[in-house]
């Protein structure tokens, strides 16, 4: 209410007359006197007086001037940061593989539109994406799964992914078309952590096809992974965009691994009910590009 008065004083300054200001700002003139009242009641002192000029501040209105101004200024400038978005704090919650392979050329090309937003991206588990999601500690989530659905969520698929076992050039199973669960039962398994929703899928077809599996080693991160199945010491279980440098040069092998499997999705989360504003929608865009 504070700038209300601020701008009706400013605006009889300006025109030096009750009246006129009041046309100016639409209002009855008996509101702008009455603003006027209350802000002189607000800082304690008399702020206009009439002259043969007509209405012309005091030496207490002469003092606050240049501050009201400043503080319609600012307000304004504030109104414009806040609705249009092009400025503050993006908060991402992403998986550890997709904040390495999928985001850091997206979000190079999203900070050229918008210099301005500070980009905070923070790995965890999907379970911690998506509780921060929801609690509204992160603005978007990143994760890697089936498609997911939530009552409170969008869940955008953005693409879909294959996931391979992935050997060294010289496995014995490197030229093989499809690895079935059964040619897994003896292998030593390079696994991600426990919460990775691919590991997951790995370990319920083997055990579907009643293979214990042998797990040798788990990495928190992909390069320990790749470079365990590049020095031999055992098979990896990768989504494609992980692994691709070294599936394309040959490097790796990657085999899809036998039999009818859940189809896997790249997936954008946000709440449902949030606004997007520009820069938010330009992110969801950015986050689609392939």
């Amino acid at each position: 209410m504070e700038l209300t008065y601020l701008r009706t004083f400013c605006e009889v300054v300006s025109c030096g007359s009750y009246t006129r200001a009041a046309e100016k700002l639409g209002y009855a003139q008996s509101s702008v006197t009455a603003q006027i009242s209350k802000l002189e009641e607000l800082y304690g002192a008399v702020l206009l007086e009439r002259s043969g000029r007509g209405m012309i501040p005091t030496f207490a209105g002469n003092s606050l001037l240049p501050y009201a101004r400043q503080m319609l200024e600012l307000s304004g400038e504030a109104k414009g940061v806040v609705s249009s978005g092009n400025s503050g704090i993006l908060n991402i919650g992403s998986i550890e593989t997709l904040a390495a392979y999928y985001l850091p050329h997206r979000l190079h090309r999203y900070r050229e539109q918008h210099p301005r937003v500070q980009l905070r991206v923070q790995p965890g588990s999907e379970v911690q994406i998506i509780a921060d999601v929801k609690e509204k500690a992160a603005d978007f989530g990143l994760i890697f799964d089936v498609p997911y659905e939530s009552e409170e969520l969008v869940s955008l698929p953005l693409r879909q992914e294959q996931l391979f076992v992935v050997v060294h050039p010289e496995h014995p199973l490197a030229a093989e078309p499809a690895i079935a669960p059964s040619a897994l039962s003896a292998e030593p398994l390079v696994l991600t952590e426990e919460t990775c929703t691919y590991r997951r899928q790995l370990l319920q077809e083997l055990r579907h096809s009643g293979i214990t599996p042998r797990i040798d080693m788990e990495f928190g991160n992909l390069e320990g992974i790749k470079q365990a199945v590049k020095h031999r010491w055992g098979t990896a279980f990768l989504p494609w965009y992980a692994a691709q440098e070294e599936l394309d040069s040959g490097a790796l092998i990657g085999i899809p691994l036998a039999g009818e499997q859940e189809k896997f999705y790249i997936q954008l989360i946000y709440r449902k009910e949030r606004g997007l504003s520009a820069a938010f929608g330009d992110f969801i865009a950015a986050m689609q590009q392939q």
